[in-house]
């Protein structure tokens, strides 16, 4: 990579990590707040509409990626007129599925009652999804500016936003819920949150292209150019409806046949995992598209070096934070919300291969989003979430809220896991797989066996608070990190990021 796109990718990085920490903090303390002022069930309401939601917002799956993807060359070849009509064109596409959703989310009311299962009925719950469904259609306002910034590597502008309009949401959510004990203003101040976030992203969009101002640049796209966006954008909806419906049904199935409060509980250490793996996330987010770059302009060779690299890194990301998960995640919940919040050992053990399944497969998805690969792996994902929520209804009956969690790993396994390495070194490093399959069985292993024998020397640490769970936690991450940096130090790929990160510090 160039020095410019190393540095913009390192900003997007640091802002990532700052982001994610200032929210991770936030949102143990919000969600202390809310258990205790609200309880498991409204909780749990939060976690059905934000996947009701999720399943509306299908209109938008694939857009967001497709228009970023053809922003890569306007780009890279400076060319300000079209980039001008591409904004413009992307605009009347984002109004009409503001309005798409919005109709939906509307006809979805009258089955609120069917997927919600609490022990007494809630109060308002329709006022409560309105407003829930106001901060998702507020969301597409002005996102087809921003993806600029996406796009541009400039992504740490718009997250530097998202700090401090979302401590400040955060923070006036936990006093007004503390104060007055109203759901719904702590709705309306999330509602406010989102248009503020993005309003003034909006305009520092506008402000870093002015020329987007130009109407006079404005032409009408190509054909050719709108029929390759909409062509790419239908296997990115393929995709992506896919990849929603992998993880947005699994509360709807846990609410329906288990119970909405169950669905509270298990949001808990889904939120810590989701964060844990964001750290991993923003590093290989941050470098999309840059991805994009070397993809256009780099040989096979340097495309596979690259991949390797990332993918070595990837294995110690794994390795530290699927096993320190499984570790600790009993202790953490227990210190903060207490024993009734604790899941089973074997539900645990279920999340924990979900999360290193996504996170194993990080760099192979990056280099998918940059290289537009939808369109030959759709259907195989699509497959894949069929296949999910029949063993999640079949596996929650039998078993429980495990049965639904394990349901979603076996049809990963079964689908798009073994396909999607097999397509990508085919296509873009002109090689077979064979050897990257084996290096994930080695990591697997590896981390099987770290948190075999770490969970025997953990059971003898007894956490009554958070003091000795912050000497636990650090005595495990520490061992954990260990671990997985000596088993990796001598690869090809860890040897790559060393040599270039020696370069960086030594020209800084």
């Amino acid at each position: 990579m160039s020095e410019g796109r190393v540095k913009r990718s390192a900003q997007n990085m640091v802002t990532g990590f700052l982001y994610q920490a200032i929210t991770l903090i936030l949102s143990f303390v919000s969600r202390t707040v809310f258990i205790q002022v609200l309880g498991k069930e409204y909780l749990g309401l939060n976690g059905i509409f934000s996947d009701v939601l999720t399943l509306l917002s299908m209109a938008d799956l694939g857009f967001n990626t497709a228009m970023a993807y053809s922003f890569y060359k306007p780009l890279a070849d400076r060319d300000e007129g079209r980039l001008v009509s591409l904004v413009t064109f992307y605009k009347k596409i984002y109004n009409v599925i503001a309005l798409a959703v919005l109709t939906l989310g509307l006809l979805c009311i009258p089955f609120l009652k069917f997927i919600v299962n609490t022990e007494q009925d809630i109060p308002l719950m329709e006022v409560y999804y309105l407003f829930a469904l106001a901060n998702v259609v507020i969301s597409y306002l002005f996102v087809y500016k921003t993806t600029l910034l996406t796009a541009d590597q400039k992504n740490y502008k718009v997250v530097s936003i998202n700090i401090v309009i979302s401590t400040a949401k955060v923070l006036l959510q936990i006093v007004l819920l503390w104060l007055t004990k109203n759901y719904i203003l702590y709705l309306s101040i999330g509602v406010l949150a989102q248009f503020l976030t993005n309003y003034i992203a909006s305009r520092k969009t506008e402000k870093e292209y002015p020329f987007l101002h130009k109407k006079e640049l404005v032409q009408k796209v190509d054909k050719e150019v709108t029929d390759g966006i909409i062509s790419n954008m239908k296997s990115v909806f393929v995709y992506k409806m896919s990849t929603t419906l992998f993880t947005a049904t699994d509360n709807m199935l846990i609410s329906i046949i288990i119970g909405t409060a169950m669905v509270g509980v298990y949001s808990n250490y889904l939120m810590v995992s989701n964060k844990l793996l964001l750290l991993e996330q923003i590093v290989f987010s941050a470098l999309t598209a840059s991805i994009g770059n070397v993809i256009v302009k780099e040989t096979k060779e340097k495309r596979l070096e690259i991949f390797i690299a990332m993918q070595s890194a990837s294995f110690i990301f794994c390795g530290i934070i699927t096993s320190v998960f499984c570790l600790m995640a009993n202790d953490l919940v227990n210190v903060w919300l207490g024993e009734s919040f604790i899941l089973s050992r074997v539900t645990i053990f279920a999340i924990t291969l979900n999360t290193y399944l996504a996170c194993v497969l990080q760099p192979l998805w990056v280099f998918r989003d940059a290289a537009g690969l939808y369109i030959k792996t759709k259907y195989v994902m699509l497959t894949g979430a069929v296949l999910n929520i029949v063993l999640s209804i079949v596996l929650g009956y039998f078993f429980g809220i495990t049965g639904i969690i394990l349901a979603s790993a076996i049809a990963r396994l079964s689908t798009y896991f073994w396909y999607e390495p097999k397509l990508l070194f085919k296509e873009y490093f002109g090689s077979g797989a064979l050897r990257y399959y084996g290096t994930i069985m080695i990591n697997l292993i590896l981390v099987a066996i770290t948190i075999f024998a770490l969970s025997c020397i953990s059971d003898f640490f007894t956490v009554s608070g958070w003091g000795t769970l912050i000497i636990k936690g650090m005595i495990i991450g520490g061992m954990c990190s260990v671990i997985f940096m000596l088993a990796y130090s001598r690869t090809e790929g860890f040897q790559i990021i060393w040599k270039k990160a020696v370069s960086i510090i030594k020209r800084s």
